[in-house]
């Protein structure tokens, strides 16, 4: 037996770690940059958030649904009245509210999404 026959099976495990290894440092590559692109993110989110909360009022996070629907139906009153013309007591606004409905059943109107009318073409 010679020098080269004994070397033979040590190189041989040698080549396949060595492979292996380089294989794995492939493998790693990836999570690794999928991992500094969300940590990107979510610095990006996180500074997002802070210029949110230094432009929006102080308590936009506990305003109730409650005032944000009073603050939708004034806003709604108030176009009725500035620009249309439109009584606001209650019954003729659910007057108003229930005609575009009359208007989808009666083939005037088509209704693309809920809460939704627009004229027929």
């Amino acid at each position: 037996m010679n020098v080269h026959e004994l070397l033979r099976p040590p190189q041989t495990a040698h080549d396949k770690t060595a492979a292996r290894a380089d294989n794995l440092r492939e493998q790693i590559k990836r999570p690794t940059a999928d991992l500094s692109e969300t940590e990107d993110r979510l610095a990006e989110l996180a500074a997002t958030r802070r210029v949110i909360n230094g432009v929006a009022p102080p308590d936009h996070a506990t305003t109730p649904a409650e005032t944000i629907t009073a603050t939708l139906y004034q806003r709604i009153a108030t176009t009725f009245t500035e620009h249309l013309d439109l009584p606001t007591d209650e019954p003729s606004i659910n007057v108003t509210r229930s005609r575009p409905g009359r208007l989808v059943r009666q083939g005037l109107l088509e209704q693309p999404g809920h809460g939704r009318s627009q004229k027929r073409t």
